[in-house]
């Protein structure tokens, strides 16, 4: 009999982290080769671990709750002696590390912690913790030294927030070994950004208390983060569908009989929003410290709601270079898996650009929240019909129309008003002059 130690694998480009929310198997259960024996849970999405040998599942080396960093052993599978070197290469490479660095993304790094925190061999920090640990401006010794509640001593967010708690109230005196800086040398100032903390909430007789679930926090969490990274402004702009909507009356009888699937508006909105960023490229964009990468690909995330309300953003990558057809195809293909809950880790990275459609419940406008660490994001209101006046070869005259409201919230470190003005102006000139005899 061998032993074969099953990985956290690496689910995504930047998902360095897991936590596991359930195990399906328990030891002494035999297991069949492909056999989902876990549940996961990321900050993209949740996935199940197959085994990759059969066995019989003798330990597992973590408990429901416990969040494993990629490349951790996470359980022990009794295998015949040959079975252990049939294993499929791709997970292997999936693996421990290598003992002379740990394994994260550089990605992550780079966004998330601009280089100010760095995992080691011996402590390993979530990106979360990494973003926290960089806002507050906590030095690479100054967390290492923070003790850890979590396993193995890893420091947590609850640990984190603890110790920044307990630094307010009492600051730290000088170090004696830190001598003073030589007259006349130029010392950057560091103000320590405001502190906001919630109101108490008391609950009455009556009420109803609904704890969270996962995702529902790390959505919270990630919005209150882009609002405190990102100072947010909105443009707005109204735009006349009428072609549009013309357009898809006619032809969305013959695409369902052809394709075997619906036509919506929404791949002709992605499509237009791809072409204005081609135009635009500043919109295109990530910010990191006082850098701005201008990103070489159009990958647009589409929100999307999952059955139990929480948000998901699939992304389609390079949409500039797809036409309608195969933005209708992946638009469905994506929406179809969000419903379903079969996202995987890569349906969701690598997004530049986002899109909203606020509409989908009758709402007019809104203002929605940058997905970090994009500069901007589109909300898509509802399409009503309205009196507009029409300029003509005859004068003006009032016509029912179909219009809509975009609205663009961007990132004022580098977005400013005037390219956020032509970024949503040269979308309503795509939308307004679609050709009503375009062929899908």
């Amino acid at each position: 009999m061998a032993k074969f130690e099953v990985i956290m694998p690496k689910l995504g480009e930047s998902i360095i982290e897991a936590t596991i929310t359930k195990w399906l198997k328990n030891p002494g259960d035999t297991i069949e080769e492909d056999d989902p024996i876990v549940e996961i849970a990321t900050d993209k999405v949740d996935s199940e671990i197959p085994s990759p040998v059969e066995g019989k599942l003798v330990q597992v080396l973590f408990n429901e709750g416990d969040v494993v960093a990629v490349g951790k052993v996470i359980a022990i599978i009794e295998t015949d002696a040959g079975a252990a070197t049939e294993v499929v290469e791709e997970v292997s490479t999936a693996g421990k590390p290598a003992q002379s660095a740990p394994v994260q993304s550089e990605t992550a790094d780079k966004l998330l912690s601009a280089g100010v925190v760095e995992s080691s061999p011996d402590r390993f920090y979530s990106p979360l913790v990494k973003n926290i640990a960089k806002t507050e401006g906590i030095s690479q010794s100054e967390l290492d030294a923070i003790p850890g509640t979590g396993k193995d001593g890893r420091l947590t967010k609850d640990d984190l927030m603890a110790y920044l708690k307990s630094r307010t109230a009492s600051p730290a005196q000088p170090s004696p070994t830190v001598s003073a800086p030589a007259a006349g040398t130029p010392v950057a100032a560091t103000p320590a950004a405001p502190r906001v903390s919630a109101p108490p909430v008391v609950s009455a007789a009556g009420d109803e208390i609904v704890e969270m679930d996962r995702m529902r926090k790390l959505i919270a969490d990630h919005m209150v983060m882009s609002k405190q990274v990102s100072p947010h402004v909105t443009s707005f702009i109204e735009v006349d569908v009428t072609n549009i909507v013309k357009w898809r009356d006619k032809v969305k009888d013959d695409f369902q009989k052809r394709e075997k699937e619906k036509i919506t508006f929404t791949p002709i909105f992605i499509e237009a929003a791809a072409q204005a960023l081609k135009d635009f490229p500043g919109v295109n964009a990530s910010v990191d410290g006082y850098k701005v990468i201008l990103r070489k690909n159009i990958n647009i995330g589409m929100a999307a709601a999952l059955p139990n309300g929480n948000l998901i953003v699939p992304v389609i990558r390079n949409a500039d270079q797809k036409n309608l057809l195969g933005l209708a195809k992946d638009v469905n293909s994506l929406a179809n898996k969000a419903r379903s809950n079969k996202l995987e880790p890569d349906d969701i990275a690598g997004g530049t650009f986002t899109i909203t459609n606020l509409g989908t419940f009758g709402s007019i406008t809104g203002s929605p929240i940058i997905n970090q660490s994009q500069v901007a994001i589109l909300g898509i209101g509802v399409i009503k019909k309205k009196p507009v006046v029409l300029e003509t070869a005859d004068g003006d005259v009032i016509a029912i129309r179909h219009m809509m409201i975009l609205s663009l919230s961007y990132d004022h470190r580098v977005v400013d008003g005037a390219l956020g003005g032509m970024y949503l102006q040269r979308l309503q000139q795509l939308l307004e002059s679609f050709d009503q005899n375009r062929v899908i």
